[in-house]
């Protein structure tokens, strides 16, 4: 056997074929082993998979299949995020239905991600256009509408012109669509929205559980959610002047958290979508024209920041609340309605943003804050703002103070002084995070359970009527969303009153769908989707794996989504992921021919002279950074050729190997080539110790020095690892195997030579199948097939999967030697190994026994040899 390669591609879908007729990855909810639930966020089903996929994967897989070796009962389950725009836009281009696109896809990749050996139950598979699936979620909707966490109302929102449907602010990157790239516009219209707003201070404080999450990603949410305290404070309007709109409200509020910065104020500014704004510009066609612009600027918060910041002067004039000059109103394209109160103050002095608005329109800069050792003659503010720490000054009774020493007194002053009935000022906290709006313009999504009546307005649609199917015949010939135009589907009866009425067209977010899927699986097949036992049972998720890109979008509601799901009686647990770890990405070169058309890597071969060209044509080609593997570029490895070449576990060798998991990991001939000889390696070295001890061999009482030696490296490989695994180090896991089997092959090779003039002595022959039963079982979560056809050829029965982790030996754990360099001269030549016991006469003895000390002495006595213990032997000669 030890001269035969390892042929994966006939062992590979054998042992999967064996995995799944015996069913071997069925996890059951009455199991009586403690749990572990470890799952990858789930694909979307876009068409086919590249090996750049398969990482997250496989490190999850690592992870189940040492869970299950510890003794844990895992659920590893896999499904589809399914609904969305990409497959309705197949639909357009492909002229068929987006279910027949999305189950084609799904089909396809199911198959491709078999290929790669995942210990996946597949009997818990979901896709979340099942109706079943989005028939829960219709259930959970009404339930969110009920308890208060859901309500409509008429907003302005981000609108796709591409993609024709209303946009999340997280789904707006550079003010651009997330899928369409398209230049996103402000609209109103009336939406569906999840208050998680008011989970904001609840989500904040629960960062602080989640010790296993990444310090980046607790960050970014804290960002994104953006608490900050500072104060209301009401400006009272001046008397306004002839043409302006009648009864306009005595005051305007302002959110701030500079109130220190209060006497640099030159003018107060509103969203174009404040209440004022709008009450005004209904009666100046010229600030409605204005409007109308703002609304088709950006709408991310970055691009607000870096587009030219315009305004529009209203005519109004506010008192300023510390007695100062009254100050201008102007609406201003910068200031978000949905932040705040949607009206600012602003300090030309002390903030970019306003510098810029008041070198514009000519406004005063009043620097009031000022930095440390400045000469306050000679500050100037001109130019540029400074926006540091100092002391106030020009600020009257605030001059001399800290910036926090200033913002205290100026709250104590306003919150004393007394406009009708409420003070002027405000304590108040405020948070970036706005609701969660969740309609989307769109069909292929789970339908919003509304019925809208012109005399009862909107009416939930009643649980025995759920769920609210998609209805097939549609249409995609005209943009926008077919359910609006589908010919039965929207007109039902209203079920309070009876009359003709209107189903709700708009469909859900599928962030929706991706927020509560982890829960689902929870539930065995065939039972109810959402089972409060079940899911009490195995959440939270106790390691879950993807990409940072998801830190805000689907993670924070994720966690907003349980913990309403919680309030609501439905779980028991607030936080869905105990652990979680984001994955870089696998990375390849990508290539261009003479015309620059994008090559696959399968179309590039090396000439004679090993310059990259075309296979068949020899055309030179163009070689380009490596990049984030994708079809557009083309720079992807499919998993069948992979498979076919190499098989897969190779590929998943090579993606643990090398990279720390959490860094990008370049995919290379060379890589892969590597991995394909280590496997053979691992094979190489089962095969040697069959052939030496071809049969089990009873423990011997005692153990020679060769033989405790190789038993420790095994023992130590096991725990290690074992370690390596569980901090999802898999990178170092893999070194220390590499590492392990330099070890057993110098023990085979002293073995093979002993073996010639006689049988393997007992203690040697146990120590070394017991090696290469270690190794086969730690290397098993990583190449899983390799490590059971290791385990056929060493025992004979039994599989592989179904094997625990190997029983390691404290005793063996414990070092009893102590490696000590030597120094001859002050210089390091050396190094010995000898008892941690040793008493210093016999470390002298043992160092002089040397031969590179008897070369250094050339004959003559040292004059000196310090040894000190455990650390350091210094020979003086």
């Amino acid at each position: 056997m030890s001269t035969e390669r390892y042929n994966a591609r006939e062992a590979e879908p054998r042992w999967q074929k064996i995995w799944d007729e015996r069913g071997i990855y069925r996890t059951r909810n009455d199991d009586p082993r403690p749990k572990y639930y470890v799952l990858e966020m789930f694909p979307y089903p876009s068409g086919r998979i590249h090996i750049g996929h398969g990482r997250n994967y496989v490190m999850g897989d690592v992870v189940a299949r040492f869970k299950r070796m510890k003794g844990f009962n895992v659920l590893h389950p896999m499904g589809w995020d399914a609904f969305g725009l990409p497959a309705e836009n197949a639909a357009i281009e492909r002229k068929t239905h987006p279910g027949k696109w999305t189950y084609e896809n799904i089909a396809t990749m199911r198959e491709q991600l078999k290929l790669l050996g995942l210990s996946l139950d597949w009997s818990r598979e979901i896709a979340t256009c099942d109706v079943s699936y989005y028939g829960e979620q219709q259930r959970i909707f009404l339930d969110f509408l009920k308890g208060g966490f859901a309500y409509r109302r008429e907003s302005e929102v981000n609108w796709d012109p591409v993609d024709n449907t209303v946009l999340a602010n997280e789904q707006v990157i550079d003010g651009r669509g997330w899928r369409s790239g398209a230049l996103v516009e402000r609209r109103k219209l009336a939406q569906w929205f999840f208050r998680i707003s008011d989970a904001s201070e609840e989500l904040l404080a629960g960062l602080d559980t989640l010790e296993r999450w990444p310090d980046k990603v607790r960050l970014m949410q804290r960002n994104w959610i953006g608490r900050s305290e500072g104060l209301h404070v009401r400006f009272v309007l001046a008397d306004a002047p002839a043409g302006v709109a009648e009864n306009l409200p005595a005051a305007i509020k302002v959110y701030t958290t500079r109130p220190d910065t209060l006497f640099g104020a030159a003018f107060l500014a509103l969203s174009p979508g404040h209440p004022l704004t709008e009450k005004l510009a209904a009666a100046n066609p010229a600030l409605a024209s204005f409007v109308e612009e703002c609304r088709r600027g950006g709408t991310s918060t970055a691009e607000i920041e870096t587009q030219e910041k315009m305004g529009f002067d209203t005519g109004l004039k506010v008192r300023h609340p510390l007695g100062g000059p009254d100050l201008p109103v102007y609406v201003a394209n910068f200031v978000l309605m949905d932040y705040g109160t949607g009206a600012i103050f602003g300090c030309p002095a002390h903030d970019q943003r306003d510098h810029d608005f008041a070198r514009k329109y000519a406004l005063p800069i009043t620097p009031v804050v000022l930095p440390p050792d400045v000469d306050p003659a000679s500050f100037s503010v001109a130019e540029a703002p400074y926006e540091g720490e100092g002391t106030l000054f020009n600020s009257g009774f605030l001059d001399g103070l800290t910036v926090p020493a200033a913002k205290e007194k100026v709250a104590l002053r306003l919150e004393n002084e007394i406009l009708g009935n409420a003070p002027v000022g405000e304590r108040a906290v405020n948070y970036r995070l706005r609701d969660w709006g969740i309609s989307r313009q769109r069909y292929w999504g789970c339908p919003i359970p509304i019925i809208h009546c012109d005399s009862c307005g909107p009416v939930p649609v009643p649980e025995d009527q759920l769920p609210v199917q998609l209805p097939e015949d549609v249409t995609f010939d005209q943009p926008g969303n077919p359910l609006d135009r589908h010919p039965s589907w929207k007109h039902v009866n209203c079920p309070q009153c009876g009359a003709p009425a209107r189903r709700e067209t708009d469909t859900m977010d599928t962030f929706v769908d991706s927020s509560w899927y982890f829960a689902r699986f929870a539930a065995e097949p065939g039972t109810a989707p959402l089972q409060k036992g079940a899911a009490d049972h195995w959440l939270p998720v106790d390691q879950y794996i993807g990409g940072i890109e998801h830190a805000i979008l689907h993670l924070l509601y994720s966690r907003f989504f349980i913990r309403t799901l919680k309030k609501l009686g439905r779980v028991s647990v607030a936080e869905p992921f105990a652990g979680l770890f984001t994955q870089g990405m696998i990375v390849h070169e990508t290539y261009k021919d003479a015309e620059g058309r994008w090559l696959f890597p399968e179309e590039v071969e090396r000439d004679g002279e090993g310059r990259p060209v075309k296979v068949g044509t020899g055309e030179p080609v163009t070689i380009g950074a490596p990049e984030k593997m994708s079809k557009s570029k083309k720079n992807v490895v499919p998993p069948e050729i992979v498979a076919d070449t190499y098989g897969v576990d190779c590929a998943r060798w090579f993606m643990l190997a090398d990279t720390p998991p959490e860094r990008d990991s370049e995919w290379t001939s060379a890589g892969i080539e590597g991995a394909w000889r280590f496997v053979q390696r691992l094979w190489r070295l089962v095969g040697d110790t069959v052939a030496l001890a071809p049969e089990e061999v009873t423990r011997p009482a005692d153990f020679g020095a060769e033989s405790i030696a190789l038993r420790r490296a095994s023992h130590r490989l096991a725990a290690q690892v074992a370690e390596d695994i569980e901090r999802l180090r898999f990178n170092v896991a893999v070194a220390r195997v590499h590492a392990f089997a330099n070890v057993f092959a110098e023990s085979l090779t002293g073995a093979r030579t002993g073996a010639a003039a006689g049988p393997v002595a007992p203690d040697l022959a146990f120590a070394l199948r017991e090696a290469a039963t270690f190794l086969t079982a730690v290397v098993a979560p990583m190449v899983p097939h390799l490590a059971e056809e290791c385990r056929l050829v060493l025992a004979g029965s039994g599989l592989m999967a179904e094997a625990g982790w190997p029983q390691v030996e404290d005793e063996l754990l414990v070092d009893d030697t102590v490696t000590l360099p030597i120094q001859i001269n002050g210089k390091r030549r050396g190094e010995i190994v000898v008892p941690k016991a040793a008493s210093p006469a016999e470390v002298e003895k043992a160092v002089l026994a040397l031969d590179l000390i008897a070369q250094a002495l050339d004959g003559r006595a040292p004059k000196r040899i310090i040894v000190v213990p455990q650390r350091i032997v210094n020979v003086v000669a």
